[in-house]
């Protein structure tokens, strides 16, 4: 079973990248495994692609894209429904 929660932050170093992140760390439980994966790499931009992923900054959790992420960019209230910061059972 796992016992962390995977979280990935798709940033390409903007402001507003660097925002999302912070707001990501802070409100990250101790469950929460937070990884930020550059733009730049081709490898991560073609997982992004695969992840429906259409601008950044962008938050996978436990390999979904939240859904405050598909168009509109992330939301702390979106993304905490979406399992942020909520240690796995």
């Amino acid at each position: 079973m796992n016992t962390k929660r995977k979280i990935e932050v798709f940033s390409a170093g903007c402001p507003a990248c660097e925002e999302t992140i912070q707001m990501v760390n802070r409100v990250a439980c101790s469950s929460c495994e937070v990884s930020v994966l550059d733009m730049k790499d081709a490898t991560v931009a073609m997982r992004a692609r695969d992840l429906g992923i259409r601008s950044v900054p962008a938050v996978v959790i436990d390999g979904k894209l939240a859904d405050c992420c598909a168009g509109r960019g992330p939301d702390e209230t979106a993304l905490r429904s979406a399992g942020l910061g909520q240690p796995l059972s």
